[in-house]
């Protein structure tokens, strides 16, 4: 009895014929199945512009579950987006994460699962460079 189960084991590899479907039929996949798969991974790049401080512990449920976020805070005061980015700060410091500024107002918040290559300069970084090489 043990032995047939370990013959069957086997027996697709022998047949070549079992082998049917195509390569396309394989990366064929419907969207919603996609983002499916990318939920429960924590695949997935959030875009967030908040319109209040209250907005951030949405954002940060979104680390918790290992998803990217990018924060534009274009639409919240400068006292609002001070508390945002403080917030934040202290939820990405638990999680290990890492928070980099990309542009005016905008942050890209990652996970500890994900990992950030490169760094956007910012304009004052750079007239405050070519100061220095003036001088």
């Amino acid at each position: 009895m043990a032995l047939s189960k370990f013959k069957s084991l086997f027996k697709d590899v022998e047949d070549d014929d079992a082998l049917t479907g195509t390569e396309d039929e394989f990366y064929n996949i419907s969207e919603a199945d996609a983002l499916a798969e990318a939920d429960k991974s924590g695949n997935k790049m959030i875009l967030l512009e908040p319109r209040a401080y209250s907005e951030s512990q949405q954002i940060a449920d979104y680390l918790k579950n290992r998803n990217s976020v990018v924060v534009n805070l274009k639409r919240v005061t400068s006292d609002q987006a001070k508390r945002i980015i403080d917030f934040l700060s202290g939820c990405i410091y638990a999680i290990g994460g890492t928070m980099q500024k990309i542009g005016v107002g905008i942050y890209l918040c990652t996970p500890k699962n994900v990992n950030v290559q490169g760094k956007i300069s910012d304009e004052s970084e750079k007239n405050k460079a070519n100061a220095e090489e003036e001088w």
